[in-house]
């Protein structure tokens, strides 16, 4: 059997999530604290403040449970993985899987994105539902509206998510009816993540990322930019990349099943990958 640790992104936080961790590993969580300068255990467990939806606060509070969820698979003496990826903020926690960084650096390179990426305002994001990629590429095409839209998660065969100005998205919907989508929902975000929309935070992002340390990973890790693995030599400019430029997850599932994974196992709260790697396998024939 050949393993595939994946580890979700934003939108599956839930509160109580991690509450049987914090305990478990008093080291992370007292280095966590220290980091973010609040309770990390507090935030994700009661949220008294209702902050666990913002982004600066729901992507710090995902990379620890995430971490920690991982870290209690290695104690219980699991099949390591073969291969590990994350969609979006959960690429942070598969390059730790993997060695790129340890947890204290990984945590400070989360906050730093989650502050920057929670300052963005403008646009948003839509999900389309029924439609395979090059279609709704195609309904992008065909207008002016589209083609200021970029598709920003490529979740399966089924659904991809597509960012911009909220007045190109509301515009493009009677094409994408017009062409049978089964569903077209606006998301609740604040910003059009992972498009061009995004380029000056990348650009800011990028000097956080140059004094970083990193290592090469030690487990094939899965980027979200090429669906490939990432090259050894190129982990600062691959990682940087990824605010700006979609999230492949379906070609990056894919690849995973052509290089003979036969196990998927999600590290982190929620189904949200378990689901999307049943509906591409399904569809597949996998």
């Amino acid at each position: 059997m050949s393993i595939a640790c994946l580890f979700p992104g934003q939108g599956s936080q839930t509160k109580g999530m991690g509450a049987e961790l914090f305990d478990a590993f008093p080291d992370w969580t007292a280095a966590a604290d220290r980091i973010l300068g609040y309770s990390i255990r507090e935030l994700c467990t009661t949220d008294p403040r209702g902050e666990l939806g913002q982004t600066a606060f729901t992507q710090p509070a995902l990379f620890v449970v995430n971490a920690m969820t991982y870290r209690a698979r290695q104690a219980s003496g699991a099949e390591p993985p073969a291969f590990v990826a994350g969609h979006s903020l959960g690429e942070f926690n598969a390059l730790l899987a993997a060695g790129a960084f340890d947890f204290a650096t990984g945590l400070t390179l989360v906050r730093d994105r989650g502050a920057l990426m929670g300052r963005v305002r403008g646009g948003g994001m839509a999900a389309v539902v029924g439609l395979e990629p090059a279609k709704i590429e195609t309904v992008l095409a065909s207008s002016e509206a589209g083609r200021r839209l970029d598709p920003a998660n490529f979740n399966s065969f089924d659904q991809t998510v597509i960012a911009g100005p909220k007045d190109d998205l509301a515009a493009v919907k009677p094409d994408f009816d017009a062409a049978g989508v089964r569903a077209y929902i606006p998301l609740n975000v604040s910003a059009p993540f992972h498009s061009r929309y995004m380029r000056d935070a990348a650009i800011e992002y990028a000097a956080t990322l140059a004094t970083a340390a990193l290592a090469p990973p030690t487990i094939p890790v899965i980027a979200n930019v090429t669906a490939a693995p990432y090259d050894a030599a190129a982990v600062r400019d691959t990682l940087g990349r990824q605010i700006d430029h979609s999230v492949r997850w379906l070609d990056s599932i894919l690849y995973l099943l052509d290089h003979g994974v036969t196990a998927f196992e999600e590290i982190g709260p929620g189904t949200v990958l378990t689901k999307l790697v049943a509906q591409i396998r399904k569809k597949r024939g996998a």
